[in-house]
Formats: structure tokens, sequence, C-alpha cells
């Protein structure tokens, strides 16, 4: 195996590693909202921008942007802002081109912060993306991986009849 397929298997394997460990915690999530944990309006707003400047990017289809959200865990996978993006665009089509987007709570799962969002997908599927976000040297706020899981139930299905979802 060259060098460079052992990069990618490597990253590969990583990616579904991180993705595996997230759908397994997915349960946790919300159980704590971190909110009520006292860190505040700052830490919520903070978070929130981070992620709403990275699909900002993605809309106009500023890789080097998008990819800066992204943490170093999750730039060494991608390894450069132009696969970042077009992994996007193909795996993450409602992070990538929303029709509309609802920041949910944020909470923590297993001392990992997590933000949840309510997507509208551009194939008008609801779907809730869940965000870890960690927090590197320089106290930004950077995206740590994504997941997306159908939004079922009567929340979305009203939120979709009364024109909230888009």
């Amino acid at each position: 195996m060259t060098t460079g397929s052992a990069m990618f298997v490597r990253r590969w394997v990583l990616g579904r590693l991180r993705s595996a460990a997230l759908l397994a915690l997915l349960p946790l999530v919300g159980a704590h909202d971190a909110s009520a944990a006292g860190s505040g309006r700052e830490l919520r707003n903070n978070v929130i921008g981070v992620l709403k400047n990275q699909i900002a990017a993605f809309q106009r289809d500023d890789g080097r942007a998008a990819f800066s959200y992204a943490s170093p865990d999750v730039q060494d996978q991608y390894g450069t802002a132009d696969s970042f993006l077009n992994r996007f665009s193909t795996a993450y089509k409602a992070v990538y081109r929303p029709q509309s987007v609802t920041f949910l709570n944020l909470a923590y799962s297993r001392g990992r912060l997590v933000q949840r969002v309510l997507l509208l997908g551009p194939d008008g599927n609801a779907v809730i993306a869940l965000f870890p976000m960690v927090q590197v040297d320089d106290g930004t706020w950077r995206m740590d991986g994504c997941v997306l899981v159908p939004a079922t139930g009567k929340r979305a299905e009203n939120d979709k009849k009364q024109g909230i979802l888009g």
C-alpha cells in the first residue's frame, strides 16, 4: 500500500470510528442541557456563531473558510479544504445547502459539548445534525464532527406543516 493510500485508509477509519462513537452517544444528547449547567448565553452564542459561519461558508462554496471552523482533528482527517468541502457537498447535503436552520439545545454528552441543529435539507427532509464542539488553544470553539439523524416524530412534522422548516 502506498503512503497516500495508507493515509486515506487511516482517515477513513478514524472518520468511521468518530461517527460510530457519536451515534452511540445519541441517546445521551439532550439528557443534560449545557445552558442549565450554568455555561451561559455567551457559550451558546459562541458555538452557534461558529456553526452559522461554517454553514454560510458552505453556501458560498468557500472551502477554506468552512475548513477553518473545523477542529484540528477534523482538519487532519480531511487533509485539505477541498476534500472537506467535497465531503460535505456529497454526504452532508442538509448542512451544505439547508433550506432552513434551527439551533436547538446545546448539551453535554459524556463530557463533550454537542450542539443540536434542526435542518431542512435541499430534498425537503428534516434532519437533526449533531455537532460535537471542542475548544482550541486560543479559546475559540471548533466543530469536531457531524452526525445526521432523521428528524422524526410529531415535532418535525408539525414544524414542517407550520412553515417553521421552510
